[in-house]
């Protein structure tokens, strides 16, 4: 598990963040949380142009399936989204856009 123990409430996304970061230190566990929001956006599209809406299904396996296989194999800790759902989900695109920016190591 990690050694980051996170408070029990965070005021904001702002000071969540930090937290956020130090669960995902293992470059691999940050490529597959890359590859799969990447394989969300494309899954997305790919409803909006064929009009198959049933493909909207796969965006909980396909997001949170990468980023759990990062988590317990390679982070070798428990995803923050199980605590704070809407942070760790908001924080997936801040970091998302952070490594596409090269503000994080891809």
């Amino acid at each position: 598990m990690s050694e980051v123990t996170p408070p029990k409430q965070f005021a904001s996304f702002a000071e969540f963040y930090p937290f956020y970061l130090s669960e995902h230190a293992n470059q691999t566990c940050r490529r597959l949380h890359f590859v799969g929001s990447t394989l969300v956006l494309v899954c997305i599209a790919a409803a909006i142009f064929t009009g198959n809406w049933m493909l909207l299904w796969l965006l909980p396996v396909i997001g949170y399936g990468f980023a759990w296989v990062g988590h317990f194999f390679f982070e070798h800790n428990r995803p923050a989204t199980f605590t704070y759902p809407f942070y760790s989900l908001l924080g997936d695109w801040v970091m998302y856009k952070d490594i596409l920016t090269g503000k994080i190591k891809f």
